[in-house]
């Protein structure tokens, strides 16, 4: 079987996802073939010289909808030959694709793939596809269906983790954001967004506050405990099925859970005999790659089995692990991945996250193995895990190791 291996990775800079945002009046499709073009021109692609572009985005509706992975390579420079797949796994939906082209090499369905994904949600409200899951009662009930926050309280009740906690790890995240810009950490893989006229829009990730500290995040209101306790009554549903906990605990707010921002990225994932054809040069080998389902109430716990299959499926201890990257959608969801496997701070999100920087759906998955390469690279580490909590319970991760 055929190794598969990662020759590039870039992202766009994420932008607020909001009207006031740097990248509100860019398409999902433009954004995305935005970064297919740089691919192709980093790289020097012509012709037919990919199998597939596959693309992830977890609000498939309006611009997102229909094909968006065909309708980016038509609107991007590449090959008309080129086709495109658009899948969605929620949250996990840029590392699937990748996970998903890996796997295609290694079964020989063609020997290069470019995998990645885009999420406009300034533009594409997050929940505007009306999924069956939180709207059919029949599978709402059946499921203990309650919202993604709710979900990241009932972890932070359930294992222990308290507000200060949150906050404190949120504040990290802001100040290694801040400090990764600085020292131009993103600089190999961070494109500049640009109008039509080639005027940039967008060089750096517009989400940060690096002004954050304890103090201003203690007067945040809990976001989540309105909604638990006196809307639709989401707590006493999360306590049918959990008893034992007696009360949520509400520790979550806007400045401990991932921003709402406007983003894309994207790898270039082919066999060796695919880069010696090219003239490429790998960067890494994708050693394993897992997917999950889990509890689909606390919903979020995905990454920490998810990381036990992986490793698993390469043999390897969690020890073998130099580098981290989990994604911030909430802080409790990091911290409960840390508790778990015992994992220091200093081989964990080294460069800030979601909490700093803003989770662009359908691309983290995507950004955050790029930033786990560059990471590895800049640091001179060997191997590495990204890993995805998803909606609905489900967890996504890949081990990838320098060549």
């Amino acid at each position: 079987m055929p190794d598969a291996f990662i020759y590039d990775a870039v992202r766009t800079p994420r932008g607020k996802g909001r009207k006031d945002g740097a990248l509100h009046e860019v398409t999902s499709v433009r954004l995305s073939a935005l970064v297919l073009d740089a691919i192709k021109a980093r790289n020097a692609l012509e012709g037919h010289a990919v199998e597939d572009v596959i693309w992830g985005n977890a609000t498939q509706v309006g611009e997102q909808g229909g094909c968006l992975a065909r309708t980016a390579v038509l609107a991007s420079s590449l090959d008309e030959r080129i086709p495109g797949l658009s899948i969605n796994r929620f949250c996990a939906s840029g590392l699937e694709a990748v996970n998903l082209a890996a796997n295609q090499v290694k079964g020989g369905a063609g020997d290069g793939y470019i995998a990645g994904g885009v999420e406009m949600m300034g533009r594409v409200a997050m929940g505007s596809d009306g999924a069956a899951i939180a709207v059919d009662p029949s599978v709402a009930m059946k499921t203990y269906f309650v919202p993604q926050g709710i979900s990241a309280d009932i972890i932070a009740t359930e294992y222990g983790i308290t507000r200060d906690d949150a906050d404190a790890y949120a504040v990290e995240s802001q100040k290694r954001a801040a400090r990764a810009w600085s020292e131009n950490r993103f600089a190999r893989s961070v494109i500049p967004v640009t109008d039509m006229n080639g005027v940039s829009i967008l060089e750096h990730d517009e989400h940060m506050r690096p002004e954050t500290d304890m103090q201003s995040l203690g007067a945040l209101k809990p976001s989540f405990k309105e909604m638990g306790e006196t809307m639709p009554g989401f707590d006493q549903i999360a306590l049918m099925k959990y008893p034992h906990l007696e009360a949520i605990s509400h520790i979550h707010h806007a400045g401990n859970s991932s921003g709402i921002v406007d983003g894309a990225a994207a790898l270039l994932v082919g066999s060796a005999e695919y880069g010696e054809r090219m003239g490429l040069k790998p960067r890494a080998r994708i050693r394993a790659t897992a997917r999950i389902g889990t509890d689909p109430t606390i919903m979020l716990t995905g990454p920490v089995p998810a990381t036990e299959r992986v490793l698993a499926q390469a043999g390897m201890d969690i020890s073998d692990i130099d580098l981290f990257e989990v994604n911030e959608a909430f802080a409790s969801v990091v911290l409960r991945f840390a508790q778990r496997f015992d994992v220091h701070e200093d081989r964990l999100n080294v460069n800030g996250g979601a909490i700093a920087m803003g989770h662009p759906l359908g691309a983290s998955g995507a950004i955050i193995l790029g930033t786990l390469l560059d990471e590895m690279e800049r640091s001179d580490r060997q191997t590495g895990l990204a890993t995805l909590c998803v909606a609905s319970g489900m967890g996504a991760a890949t081990i990838i190791e320098r060549v």
